[in-house]
């Protein structure tokens, strides 16, 4: 799948995480990023994980576990909209995801393992999707989304916090 998605693909801030994926196949993008990000993060050191940048900023291991719930939910959203439902799709909060898990009680190794499983089944969806569902509108968070948008949103999500990450927590 090459297409960007249109500007009718998608509302809301969706745009920001759209528009900082390089131009490609979007199924290759992730895949390229599952390796790169898994290894990328594999080379952080455990005592780094509770390090915040800032007071009240969420921890490193937060982060992570962060971008794996977003792509949870962001996944969910693209199957349903794939699929043709038309039911509009809640907004999710995520200060109140991160008050419903502990990050920090868990390893970065695990952390990591997490994020590999989450995106290997986001790419066995993407995978199986046939070329009509990609062009398939729904709502999410009150703005139309398309199935190809959500894909692109997943991408742009993970770099855009792996930014925050190197230019931030690593620096």
């Amino acid at each position: 799948m090459n297409n960007r998605p249109a500007q009718d693909e998608f509302g809301g801030h969706f745009g920001t995480y759209i528009n900082i994926v390089p131009d490609g196949n979007i199924i290759d993008i992730l895949a390229n990023n599952l390796k790169e990000t898994s290894e990328f993060l594999s080379d952080i050191p455990e005592s780094k994980g509770s390090n915040r940048y800032a007071p009240g900023k969420w921890s490193l291991k937060e982060a992570i576990g962060h971008i794996s719930d977003t792509e949870r939910v962001m996944s969910y959203r693209l199957l349903r909209i794939a699929r043709g439902d038309q039911t509009p799709l809640p907004g999710f909060d995520q200060d109140a995801y991160m008050a419903g898990v502990d990050f920090n009680a868990y390893s970065l190794a695990e952390l990591i393992e997490d994020y590999i499983s989450v995106r290997r089944a986001t790419l066995t969806l993407l995978r199986g999707l046939p070329d009509a569902a990609w062009d398939r509108m729904g709502t999410a968070s009150g703005n139309p989304v398309s199935a190809r948008a959500l894909a692109y949103i997943n991408a742009g999500h993970e770099l855009h916090h792996l930014r925050i990450i190197k230019d931030k927590y690593l620096a």
